[in-house]
C-alpha cells in the first residue's frame, strides 16, 4: 500500500507540505530522484521508465501515483502509468490520454493553489478537491475517515504536527515531518504501519522502497528523498541545491 498525507494551507508560509511513501516489489529496479526529464525530477522506475513522483520545480508543482483498485487494462494495450506524473505536473491538469489502457489509479496533483485527485477505477474517472487541511490518499483513495488504522493513526499525527517553516535551505528543516514519514518505529507488521516489509509465498519481498518530503513555497521548493524509508536521519536534500 503506497501513502500519500498532503497538507495545504493557502495562510502559512509554506502552504503545500506533501510526504510520499512509496511500497513496491523490493527487487524492482528503480534510480533515485534527479532530472531524468527536462525541467522536471523525480526517482525513475527502470522497468517501464516513467515515475511515481514527478516535481516542476520552476512552477512548484508536485504530481503523486498510486495503484487503485477496479478492473485492469487489457495486456495488449495496456500502458504504464509512471508517465502520467510527468505529463500531469508538466500540464497542471490530467492529461489527455485514453483511459482505458491504464490499470486503475490515483492521481495527486498539488501546487500553492491546492490539492487536486483523480480516482480511475478501471471503468469511471472521478475528481476531488480537497479543502485546506492534511489529507491521506491510499490504495483504495482518498480516505475522509477513519476506517483505516494507518489513516486512523497517522493523519492527525500530521495534522498536528509544526509545519516546516523557515529558509528552504536551512538544516534541520523537517522537524516532525520526518520522523512521521519515516514510520514512527512502528513494526513492518503492525496494521497502522506506514513503512512496511512483507515477504511473499512465492520468495519475493514488498515493501517500501522509498519516502519523499516536499515542501512548496514562494521561496521555491524544499525536496528531500530516502531510500533508507525507517531511518528520520536518511534523508538526503535534492533541492534547494547547494
Amino acid at each position: 500500500m503506497c501513502t500519500v498525507i498532503v497538507s495545504f494551507d493557502p495562510d502559512a508560509d509554506v502552504p503545500l507540505v506533501l510526504a510520499g511513501v512509496r511500497d513496491e516489489f523490493t527487487d524492482r529496479p528503480w534510480e533515485p530522484p534527479a532530472a531524468y526529464w527536462p525541467g522536471l525530477l523525480g526517482g525513475r522506475d527502470l522497468r517501464a521508465g516513467g515515475t511515481w513522483l514527478a516535481v516542476d520545480p520552476a512552477n512548484r508543482r508536485v504530481a503523486a501515483l498510486l495503484n487503485g483498485r477496479g478492473v485492469l487494462a487489457h495486456e495488449n494495450t495496456r500502458r504504464s502509468r509512471g508517465d502520467l506524473p510527468l505529463r500531469a505536473v508538466a500540464a497542471d491538469d490530467l492529461p489527455a490520454v485514453e483511459l482505458d489502457r491504464y490499470d486503475p489509479f490515483h492521481l495527486v496533483l498539488a501546487g500553492l493553489g491546492g490539492v487536486r485527485l483523480w480516482h480511475w477505477d478501471g471503468t469511471r474517472l472521478t475528481t476531488d478537491k480537497p479543502a485546506p487541511g492534511t489529507h491521506m490518499i491510499v490504495n483504495s483513495g482518498w480516505a475522509q475517515g477513519g476506517e483505516n488504522a494507518r489513516v486512523a493513526h497517522f493523519r492527525p499525527r500530521f495534522d498536528s504536527a509544526v509545519r516546516p517553516a523557515g529558509r528552504l535551505g536551512e538544516e534541520p528543516y523537517w522537524g516532525e515531518w520526518a520522523t512521521l514519514a519515516a514510520g514512527c518505529g512502528l513494526g513492518f507488521d503492525d496494521p497502522r504501519a506506514l513503512v512496511v516489509r512483507q515477504a511473499l509465498p512465492d520468495g519475493r519481498t514488498w515493501g517500501t522502497s522509498s519516502v519523499t518530503l516536499l515542501a512548496l513555497s514562494a521561496e521555491g521548493v524544499r525536496y528531500d528523498f530516502s531510500a533508507v524509508p525507517a531511518d528520520p536521519g536518511a534523508f538526503t536534500r535534492i533541492l534547494p541545491n547547494g
